[in-house]
């Protein structure tokens, strides 16, 4: 009796832990079902990692950016890119669904995406280019010298970033002969002359390959013309002009001189006709500063006279960056540099200068007035000559064209240092 007895003991406990068994299996397994909504699991995603179960997030999408589009990619960027928050989001059951946060970390290159409670989750992720100003790029490679230099004396050597005032604030440029102020853009090879005050950057045309100082190349500028086919009154002078009058009554008004024609053309052409405009501003202005020097009159014709610039570059070597007044600042596309800025650059009226960046071995025009000559009946505007000295010519004869254009003050690179073999390249 005592043996039967302990075997329906036995049976008894037995199906008693069975029963405890199965309680705790239901559990464990109505817990994971659960619990499967609202945690996450670590899977690597080829450069990165995602945090996610698999059952409940479909799909992830991977878009970088080319210029100013997306296009998808197979890979999470490593490196180079940075992830738009803003622009990314996800999708349920086709549906976007703005609840859902996404972040990414580029430290431990891993994805959170939350809350994530509903199967069929779809995931769009956006990656910028990590851009760099072109003005604070230029600023970050270059010390900017403090004092003044002298003027009279050309700059031969590389003295690098000096500041000044302009009629929009500081502006910093280059001057001697610099190996970091290379752009590429729009197809070209660009010097960069300085930043503008409003943080804008205007270059001159420097051909369509590199050039190192001191290169003598006719690819440096894009032909050449008159300044004016006419040219027996003084009012010729000007970038537009109005017979009879020393300057139009504003400050795109009158004729078009022959050159202005043959730059638009180009910006036309080679600018504009490429989607390339909206990267170029026309606020800075080109000064074509028809101001008379002190004791000087502006007449038509009959009496020789020399304009302010001849005063500053040739008599007291005192260049400026600002324009002093309004109807002789053309708010265009596309121009040419000045004398003051050749002046800044390293320029000296009748001295030769080989070794500064402007040197390009041929003449080639500025838009600076210089003189009326009453005997010949000749218009003068300061031209850099084939030693790159500042010098004069009359608007009749024929010189080199080298297009000047300004960059906004946003305009940002993609890649470069400002080097000949490495310049910066224009997003």
């Amino acid at each position: 009796m005592k043996f039967e007895f302990l075997k329906r003991s036995h049976l008894k406990r037995n199906i008693l832990i069975g029963v405890v068994a199965v309680l705790i299996i239901s559990a464990i397994i109505l817990n994971f079902t659960r619990a499967k909504y609202r945690t996450t699991q670590s899977v690597p995603l080829v450069n990165g990692t995602i945090n996610y179960d698999l059952a409940d997030l479909n799909a992830v999408a991977v878009y970088v950016q080319e210029g100013d589009d997306y296009s998808k990619s197979d890979t999470i960027p490593s490196s180079g890119y940075t992830f738009n928050e803003e622009k990314s989001y996800c999708t349920v059951n086709g549906e976007e669904d703005r609840s859902i946060t996404v972040s990414y970390d580029a430290n431990t290159q891993s994805l959170s995406v939350s809350p994530l409670t509903t199967q069929g989750t779809k995931c769009y992720l956006y990656f910028d280019e990590q851009r760099t100003l072109l003005k604070d790029a230029i600023l970050a490679n270059n010390e900017v010298n403090s004092g003044i230099p002298n003027f009279g004396q050309t700059s031969t050597t590389d003295e690098g970033v000096f500041k000044t005032e302009d009629n929009l604030g500081i502006s910093y440029y280059f001057r001697g002969s610099v190996t970091n102020n290379y752009v590429q853009f729009a197809g070209y090879y660009w010097r960069i002359i300085r930043i503008n005050g409003d943080g804008s950057i205007r270059m001159i045309y420097d051909g369509t390959s590199a050039h190192s100082n001191g290169e003598s190349s006719s690819d440096r500028q894009i032909g050449t013309s008159a300044y004016n086919e006419d040219y027996n009154y003084s009012y010729y002078i000007g970038y537009t002009y109005q017979a009879g009058s020393q300057r139009p009554s504003s400050q795109n008004g009158g004729t078009a001189s022959t050159i202005k024609g043959v730059l638009d053309e180009w910006y036309e052409t080679n600018i504009s006709n490429k989607g390339l405009d909206n990267k170029v501003v026309s606020t800075p202005g080109f000064c074509n500063d028809r101001n008379t020097a002190s004791g000087s009159n502006w007449v038509i014709t009959d009496i020789t006279f020399y304009y302010k610039t001849h005063e500053r570059l040739v008599s007291s070597k005192t260049p400026t960056l600002k324009c002093s007044n309004n109807n002789d600042l053309y708010t265009t596309k596309v121009g040419l540099i000045t004398a003051d800025e050749v002046s800044f650059a390293g320029g000296v009226w009748g001295k030769t200068n080989t070794n500064y960046y402007l040197y390009t071995g041929a003449y080639y025009w500025t838009i600076s007035p210089c003189y009326y000559d009453n005997s010949n009946k000749k218009v003068g505007l300061f031209i850099i000559d084939k030693t790159a000295a500042i010098d004069n010519g009359y608007i009749g004869s024929g010189s080199g064209v080298k297009p000047v254009i300004n960059l906004p003050c946003d305009i940002t690179i993609s890649s470069g240092d400002g080097t000949i073999n490495n310049p910066y390249v224009i997003n």
